[in-house]
Protein backbone atom coordinates (compact mmCIF):
# COMPACT_ATOMS: atom_id res chain seq x y z
CA UNK A 1 0.00 0.00 0.00
CA UNK A 2 1.33 3.65 -1.08
CA UNK A 3 2.26 5.60 2.42
CA UNK A 4 -0.20 7.31 3.90
CA UNK A 5 0.01 11.08 3.37
CA UNK A 6 -2.31 12.57 5.62
CA UNK A 7 -5.34 11.02 7.66
CA UNK A 8 -8.89 12.96 7.43
CA UNK A 9 -12.36 12.29 7.79
CA UNK A 10 -15.14 12.93 4.72
CA UNK A 11 -17.85 14.98 5.94
CA UNK A 12 -20.66 13.71 4.29
CA UNK A 13 -24.15 15.53 5.94
CA UNK A 14 -24.10 14.32 9.34
CA UNK A 15 -21.14 11.15 8.52
CA UNK A 16 -18.09 11.61 9.39
CA UNK A 17 -15.55 9.00 7.51
CA UNK A 18 -12.25 8.34 8.83
CA UNK A 19 -10.03 7.97 6.04
CA UNK A 20 -6.48 7.70 4.96
CA UNK A 21 -5.14 10.02 1.89
CA UNK A 22 -2.27 8.19 -0.45
CA UNK A 23 -0.52 9.07 -3.79
CA UNK A 24 -2.37 7.29 -6.52
CA UNK A 25 0.16 8.71 -9.04
CA UNK A 26 4.14 8.67 -9.35
CA UNK A 27 6.72 9.81 -10.83
CA UNK A 28 8.87 8.83 -14.21
CA UNK A 29 12.30 9.83 -12.92
CA UNK A 30 15.81 10.25 -14.41
CA UNK A 31 18.39 11.04 -11.80
CA UNK A 32 20.03 14.19 -13.16
CA UNK A 33 21.83 16.78 -10.90
CA UNK A 34 23.12 20.26 -11.38
CA UNK A 35 26.97 20.35 -12.63
CA UNK A 36 29.44 22.97 -13.19
CA UNK A 37 30.46 22.56 -17.28
CA UNK A 38 34.12 24.00 -16.84
CA UNK A 39 35.48 21.91 -14.08
CA UNK A 40 33.60 18.73 -16.48
CA UNK A 41 31.06 17.72 -13.28
CA UNK A 42 31.58 19.36 -10.17
CA UNK A 43 28.17 18.92 -8.57
CA UNK A 44 26.57 22.55 -7.89
CA UNK A 45 25.42 23.17 -4.62
CA UNK A 46 23.20 26.31 -3.81
CA UNK A 47 23.88 28.30 -1.05
CA UNK A 48 21.45 30.13 1.74
CA UNK A 49 22.46 33.60 2.26
CA UNK A 50 21.00 36.56 4.46
CA UNK A 51 21.09 39.71 3.14
CA UNK A 52 20.77 41.65 6.37
CA UNK A 53 23.81 39.80 7.65
CA UNK A 54 25.57 38.51 4.58
CA UNK A 55 26.54 35.13 5.96
CA UNK A 56 25.31 31.69 4.93
CA UNK A 57 22.63 29.82 7.23
CA UNK A 58 21.54 26.59 7.53
CA UNK A 59 18.22 25.41 6.07
CA UNK A 60 17.20 24.90 10.09
CA UNK A 61 16.83 28.69 10.38
CA UNK A 62 15.08 29.15 7.07
CA UNK A 63 11.06 29.54 7.89
CA UNK A 64 8.55 31.39 5.44
CA UNK A 65 7.65 35.06 5.96
CA UNK A 66 5.16 37.59 5.16
CA UNK A 67 6.52 41.80 4.73
CA UNK A 68 4.16 44.24 5.77
CA UNK A 69 3.28 47.03 3.78
CA UNK A 70 5.60 49.16 6.17
CA UNK A 71 7.83 46.99 6.60
CA UNK A 72 7.89 44.87 9.31
CA UNK A 73 8.19 40.99 8.64
CA UNK A 74 6.21 38.41 10.25
CA UNK A 75 7.83 34.87 10.77
CA UNK A 76 5.70 32.07 10.06
CA UNK A 77 6.31 28.33 11.95
CA UNK A 78 5.54 24.79 10.32
CA UNK A 79 3.03 24.82 13.16
CA UNK A 80 1.38 28.25 12.36
CA UNK A 81 0.61 26.55 8.33
CA UNK A 82 -0.52 23.22 9.50
CA UNK A 83 -2.70 25.48 12.46
CA UNK A 84 -4.25 27.27 10.21
CA UNK A 85 -7.81 28.17 11.04
CA UNK A 86 -9.67 26.40 7.88
CA UNK A 87 -12.56 24.85 8.57
CA UNK A 88 -11.26 22.00 6.24
CA UNK A 89 -8.38 22.03 7.92
CA UNK A 90 -8.51 17.98 9.09
CA UNK A 91 -11.05 17.41 6.92
CA UNK A 92 -13.26 16.37 3.30
CA UNK A 93 -15.72 18.52 3.36
CA UNK A 94 -18.49 17.30 0.53
CA UNK A 95 -20.74 20.10 -1.12
CA UNK A 96 -23.00 18.59 -3.28
CA UNK A 97 -23.14 15.57 -6.14
CA UNK A 98 -22.95 17.12 -9.61
CA UNK A 99 -22.64 14.65 -13.18
CA UNK A 100 -19.28 13.43 -14.24
CA UNK A 101 -19.46 15.89 -17.22
CA UNK A 102 -19.85 18.73 -15.19
CA UNK A 103 -15.95 18.70 -14.18
CA UNK A 104 -13.54 20.84 -16.64
CA UNK A 105 -10.94 18.58 -17.13
CA UNK A 106 -8.88 21.84 -16.96
CA UNK A 107 -9.27 22.55 -13.43
CA UNK A 108 -8.48 18.88 -12.21
CA UNK A 109 -4.96 19.01 -10.42
CA UNK A 110 -3.55 16.15 -8.11
CA UNK A 111 -4.83 12.57 -7.51
CA UNK A 112 -5.21 10.82 -4.59
CA UNK A 113 -6.27 7.35 -3.15
CA UNK A 114 -8.98 7.07 -0.20
CA UNK A 115 -8.49 4.43 1.97
CA UNK A 116 -10.08 3.70 5.18
CA UNK A 117 -10.50 1.32 8.10
CA UNK A 118 -12.95 -0.79 9.88
CA UNK A 119 -14.72 1.73 11.67
CA UNK A 120 -15.35 3.99 8.37
CA UNK A 121 -15.89 0.74 6.13
CA UNK A 122 -19.57 0.20 6.09
CA UNK A 123 -20.00 4.41 5.40
CA UNK A 124 -17.48 4.62 3.28
CA UNK A 125 -18.59 1.38 0.81
CA UNK A 126 -22.12 3.27 0.90
CA UNK A 127 -20.69 6.74 -0.14
CA UNK A 128 -18.69 5.03 -3.16
CA UNK A 129 -21.41 2.47 -4.09
CA UNK A 130 -23.58 5.42 -4.39
CA UNK A 131 -21.45 7.51 -6.26
CA UNK A 132 -21.15 4.49 -8.81
CA UNK A 133 -24.95 3.84 -9.25
CA UNK A 134 -26.05 7.23 -9.80
CA UNK A 135 -23.06 8.23 -12.09
CA UNK A 136 -22.13 11.44 -9.67
CA UNK A 137 -19.18 12.36 -8.22
CA UNK A 138 -18.80 14.37 -5.07
CA UNK A 139 -17.52 18.12 -5.00
CA UNK A 140 -15.48 18.80 -1.94
CA UNK A 141 -13.37 21.30 -0.07
CA UNK A 142 -10.31 20.16 1.94
CA UNK A 143 -6.61 21.68 2.73
CA UNK A 144 -3.63 19.41 2.23
CA UNK A 145 -0.17 20.43 2.70
CA UNK A 146 -1.29 23.61 4.45
CA UNK A 147 -3.41 25.30 1.07
CA UNK A 148 -6.82 24.94 0.91
CA UNK A 149 -8.37 23.63 -2.25
CA UNK A 150 -11.33 22.23 -4.01
CA UNK A 151 -11.70 18.68 -5.06
CA UNK A 152 -14.15 16.22 -6.91
CA UNK A 153 -14.22 12.48 -5.55
CA UNK A 154 -15.15 9.59 -7.54
CA UNK A 155 -15.60 5.81 -7.60
CA UNK A 156 -12.66 3.86 -8.86
CA UNK A 157 -13.10 0.21 -8.84
CA UNK A 158 -13.25 -0.81 -4.71
CA UNK A 159 -12.39 2.64 -3.75
CA UNK A 160 -13.11 6.54 -3.48
CA UNK A 161 -10.85 8.52 -5.58
CA UNK A 162 -9.85 12.23 -4.87
CA UNK A 163 -8.61 15.06 -7.32
CA UNK A 164 -7.53 18.60 -6.05
CA UNK A 165 -8.75 20.99 -8.71
CA UNK A 166 -7.93 24.44 -9.52
CA UNK A 167 -10.65 27.39 -7.96
CA UNK A 168 -12.92 28.78 -10.95
CA UNK A 169 -11.08 32.18 -10.67
CA UNK A 170 -7.56 30.18 -11.24
CA UNK A 171 -8.43 29.03 -14.37
CA UNK A 172 -8.27 31.83 -17.85
CA UNK A 173 -10.71 32.29 -20.32
CA UNK A 174 -10.59 30.40 -23.53
CA UNK A 175 -11.38 34.30 -25.05
CA UNK A 176 -7.45 34.86 -24.46
CA UNK A 177 -6.72 32.94 -27.26
CA UNK A 178 -7.40 34.50 -30.38
CA UNK A 179 -8.04 31.95 -33.26
CA UNK A 180 -8.51 32.78 -37.01
CA UNK A 181 -11.75 33.18 -38.18
CA UNK A 182 -12.65 30.54 -41.51
CA UNK A 183 -15.50 28.89 -43.38
CA UNK A 184 -17.57 26.40 -41.91
CA UNK A 185 -15.89 22.61 -42.37
CA UNK A 186 -17.48 21.04 -45.90
CA UNK A 187 -19.63 18.39 -45.11
CA UNK A 188 -16.81 16.03 -46.80
CA UNK A 189 -14.32 17.37 -44.93
CA UNK A 190 -16.19 16.43 -41.52
CA UNK A 191 -16.68 12.99 -42.88
CA UNK A 192 -13.31 12.10 -43.92
CA UNK A 193 -12.40 13.69 -40.22
CA UNK A 194 -14.94 11.03 -38.61
CA UNK A 195 -12.82 8.54 -40.75
CA UNK A 196 -9.86 9.33 -39.57
CA UNK A 197 -10.67 9.46 -36.01
CA UNK A 198 -12.43 5.87 -36.27
CA UNK A 199 -9.37 4.29 -38.03
CA UNK A 200 -7.24 5.97 -34.63
CA UNK A 201 -9.57 4.60 -32.26
CA UNK A 202 -10.09 1.53 -33.27
CA UNK A 203 -8.11 -0.95 -31.71
CA UNK A 204 -6.39 1.76 -29.46
CA UNK A 205 -5.33 0.43 -25.66
CA UNK A 206 -4.74 3.46 -23.37
CA UNK A 207 -2.66 0.71 -21.41
CA UNK A 208 0.17 0.04 -23.74
CA UNK A 209 1.60 3.67 -23.84
CA UNK A 210 4.82 4.63 -21.74
CA UNK A 211 6.93 7.59 -20.77
CA UNK A 212 9.31 7.79 -23.91
CA UNK A 213 11.32 10.84 -22.32
CA UNK A 214 13.11 8.57 -19.77
CA UNK A 215 14.37 5.60 -22.56
CA UNK A 216 15.22 8.59 -24.40
CA UNK A 217 17.25 10.23 -22.31
CA UNK A 218 18.82 7.22 -21.07
CA UNK A 219 20.49 6.04 -24.87
CA UNK A 220 21.57 10.11 -24.49
CA UNK A 221 23.51 9.21 -21.10
CA UNK A 222 24.40 5.94 -22.65
CA UNK A 223 26.17 7.45 -26.09
CA UNK A 224 27.71 10.05 -23.81
CA UNK A 225 29.22 7.62 -21.70
CA UNK A 226 30.40 5.90 -24.31
CA UNK A 227 31.92 9.03 -26.31
CA UNK A 228 29.79 8.51 -29.23
CA UNK A 229 27.60 11.22 -30.74
CA UNK A 230 24.06 10.78 -29.05
CA UNK A 231 20.76 10.05 -30.90
CA UNK A 232 18.87 13.35 -32.06
CA UNK A 233 14.83 14.24 -32.14
CA UNK A 234 13.35 12.84 -35.51
CA UNK A 235 12.57 15.94 -37.83
CA UNK A 236 9.19 16.98 -37.99
CA UNK A 237 6.55 15.36 -40.37
CA UNK A 238 3.96 17.45 -39.84
CA UNK A 239 2.36 19.83 -42.71
CA UNK A 240 0.57 23.15 -42.83
CA UNK A 241 -3.57 22.42 -42.92
CA UNK A 242 -3.54 25.57 -45.12
CA UNK A 243 -0.65 24.74 -47.49
CA UNK A 244 -2.04 21.41 -48.99
CA UNK A 245 -4.92 19.87 -49.99
CA UNK A 246 -7.02 18.80 -46.69
CA UNK A 247 -9.01 16.36 -48.32
CA UNK A 248 -5.82 14.60 -49.37
CA UNK A 249 -3.83 14.79 -46.54
CA UNK A 250 -7.01 13.65 -44.05
CA UNK A 251 -7.13 10.43 -46.41
CA UNK A 252 -3.24 9.84 -46.58
CA UNK A 253 -3.55 10.01 -42.57
CA UNK A 254 -6.46 7.49 -43.01
CA UNK A 255 -5.11 5.05 -45.10
CA UNK A 256 -1.99 5.00 -42.40
CA UNK A 257 -3.40 4.74 -39.59
CA UNK A 258 -5.44 1.53 -40.87
CA UNK A 259 -2.20 0.06 -41.76
CA UNK A 260 -0.98 0.62 -38.81
CA UNK A 261 -3.73 -0.80 -37.00
CA UNK A 262 -3.20 -4.00 -39.12
CA UNK A 263 0.22 -4.03 -37.34
CA UNK A 264 0.05 -5.85 -34.21
CA UNK A 265 1.93 -4.03 -31.30
CA UNK A 266 2.69 -4.44 -27.75
CA UNK A 267 0.52 -6.74 -25.87
CA UNK A 268 -0.76 -7.97 -28.84
CA UNK A 269 1.92 -8.34 -30.70
CA UNK A 270 3.25 -10.39 -27.85
CA UNK A 271 0.22 -12.77 -27.90
CA UNK A 272 0.39 -13.27 -31.69
CA UNK A 273 3.91 -14.07 -31.23
CA UNK A 274 3.25 -16.69 -29.07
CA UNK A 275 0.13 -18.34 -30.52
CA UNK A 276 2.61 -18.72 -33.43
CA UNK A 277 5.04 -20.75 -31.52
CA UNK A 278 2.14 -22.90 -29.91
CA UNK A 279 1.25 -23.72 -33.37
CA UNK A 280 4.46 -24.71 -34.72
CA UNK A 281 5.33 -27.05 -31.68
CA UNK A 282 1.89 -28.57 -32.72
CA UNK A 283 2.71 -29.38 -35.94
CA UNK A 284 6.14 -30.39 -35.11
CA UNK A 285 4.73 -32.49 -32.49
Amino acid sequence: MPQTIIKLAIAWGLLSIPVTVHAATKEHEVPLRQVHTRCGGGRVRLRRYCEHEDVEIPFEEVAPGYEAPDGRVVILSADDLADLPLPTARRIEILAFVDADQIDPLALDTAYYLGTGPVGARPYALLRDAMRKSGRVAIARTALRTRESLAVLWARDEVIAMQTMLWPDQLRPAQEITVPETPPARRQELQMAYNLMDAMGSGFDLAEQHDDYSRALQRVVAARLQGMEPPHAPESRGVEGATVDLMAVLQQSVDAAQTRRAKPTGRKAAKKTAAKKAHRRRSAG
